[in-house]
């Protein structure tokens, strides 16, 4: 009962962040999901509804790297630095940072960090 509570929360103020932000084709929306194993991220522009790009500590290129520490604030960094990288192929230097209403610590500040070491700016 008490997980479902808390995910209700979440929802919520994922609503109430989603009415405020809103990304564009110049500066992306990277929106966050996280689970017990994984975090996936995402580059959206809104005005068009298009995903630019996707990348998670699932995915073929990172799997190798990461192995076991996919879920822990390693992995998350790992996936801050490689998702840094791919903005900066396609170009992108600013976005607008969409936590998806998890609070900002542990997995999401280690990430946001990252994005921030690999040169972008929100």
């Amino acid at each position: 009962m008490k997980k479902w509570i808390k995910l209700e929360g979440r929802d919520k103020r994922h609503k109430i962040i989603r009415k405020k932000i809103v990304g564009t084709n110049d500066k992306p929306r990277l929106s966050i999901y996280r689970s017990l194993t994984n975090m996936y991220v995402q580059l959206v522009d809104d005005m068009a509804g298009k995903t630019l790009a996707a990348l998670s500590t699932n995915s073929p290129a990172l799997k190798e790297n990461i192995k076991r520490d996919a879920g822990n604030l390693k992995g998350a960094a790992l996936l801050g630095i490689a998702v840094a990288q791919l903005c900066k192929e396609k170009g992108i230097e600013k976005i607008v940072f969409d936590r998806s209403g998890y609070d900002y610590h542990g997995k999401v500040k280690t990430l946001a960090d990252a994005l921030r070491k690999g040169g972008l700016k929100f």
